[in-house]
């Protein structure tokens, strides 16, 4: 039989070094939110499902329009985003077999692109663990501590890691299920199939796919949004 794609977007955490008191997936990118973005894009795929992670308090994602709302499925997330992306794949067993393969995209990346979407489709098709999108490192990195420069850290072989991070349901599953007995803090799904000595593999993907972390963010999103739309009527 053939693996069905389902999705993930973990959105229970409260960005606390955005420093808002409204939640940046809830902020407003013009006429939508980060959130409403980002769901959107995803439900593009070809999946048979979304998951959304939210917190137990949170009163605002279910009063949001979606472009395919019958695509979605709720639970609630925990504190850390393991605990978000276990819960929801937990959930996701009552449907998903385990050559499945499951895609996990953060909520504040509202600017991926669906060319690199469906580039990590076609790359991960055939492999038997998965992967995900990252970029090289293009800047000088420098260790520090105390304000001073430690040692300059060479960039060869260092990629910045993005999402969806997507792999077989069954192998991340049983991933993220070790790395909670063993009360190990994974901060992506790669880490957690890293721990188990699977090989993760590294798909090119955009360096507009940025996270939303910090308030300066928000204005390069809309920048980037702005630029994609104005490519696609062109």
């Amino acid at each position: 039989m053939q693996a069905q794609y389902w999705a993930i977007l973990p959105a229970a955490g409260s960005g606390s070094r955005f420093g808002s008191e409204t939640p940046k997936q809830y902020l407003k990118l013009f006429n939508k939110t980060v959130m409403q973005h980002s769901v959107d894009r995803i439900c593009q795929l070809p999946i048979e499902g979304c998951v959304l992670a939210i917190s137990a308090n949170d009163s605002t994602a279910q009063s949001l329009s979606f472009a395919q709302p019958d695509l979605l499925h709720w639970v609630t997330g925990g504190a850390e985003r393991m605990d978000s992306v276990l819960a929801a794949m937990q959930y996701l067993q009552q449907y998903a077999s385990a050559e499945d393969w499951v895609l996990v995209h953060d909520v504040a990346r509202p600017c991926i692109l669906a060319n690199d979407l469906q580039h990590l489709l076609d790359e991960l098709k055939e492999d038997a663990v998965g992967g995900l999108l990252a970029v090289p490192v293009r800047d000088t990195l420098k260790r520090g501590n105390a304000g001073q420069v430690v040692e300059t850290v060479p960039r060869d072989h260092l990629w910045q890691c993005q999402t969806p991070q997507m792999f077989r349901f069954g192998l991340l599953l049983k991933a993220l299920q070790q790395a909670k007995v063993q009360q190990q803090l994974v901060t992506d799904e790669a880490g957690a199939i890293e721990q188990l000595g699977l090989p993760v593999k590294l798909v090119s993907g955009s360096s507009t796919n940025i996270k939303i972390t910090y308030p300066e963010d928000l204005g390069l999103a809309a920048a980037i949004l702005k630029a994609q739309l104005e490519e696609s009527s062109l």
